[in-house]
């Protein structure tokens, strides 16, 4: 598995891009909206990984809930892996639950998973894998 993306709940994605584009010098190279999971993603380009900024899209999402809790800030870490399926099901033999049953489509061309955080220290990891 190789670090894929961090992703970074944020109330305002056109206040937090400039915020952003300071940090790393660079202005965000995608922007889309996931309708399925009813938020708006910004993504910036490191050497190292991408950073992912989300914002809600309206009160059915997950991002806008997470916010409503524990307010703007680190909401998840995305592994890449090579099979997401496979992934998915080693880490399950494993006792480690994952949150959907089957990969579904994500933002930046992805197939994601994500791992509860009861089972990962509290941490919400993503497992993506390119379509």
């Amino acid at each position: 598995m190789k670090l894929e993306h961090i992703g970074i709940a944020v109330a305002d994605a056109q206040k937090s891009i400039p915020i952003f584009s300071a940090l790393l010098n660079q202005d965000p190279y995608k922007t889309e909206v996931v309708d399925s999971e009813h938020v708006k993603t910004v993504f910036f380009q490191t050497q190292n990984c991408k950073i992912e900024l989300l914002e809600a899209t309206d009160e059915q999402s997950v991002i806008h809930n997470f916010i409503t809790k524990r307010g703007e800030g680190l909401h998840h870490i995305a592994f890449e892996v090579p099979d997401i399926l496979t992934a998915m099901e080693q880490l399950r033999a494993k006792g480690i639950r994952t949150l959907n049953e089957h990969p579904k489509a994500g933002a930046d061309n992805k197939l994601i998973c994500f791992l509860h955080p009861k089972d990962t220290n509290g941490v919400l990891i993503e497992l993506c894998q390119e379509k």
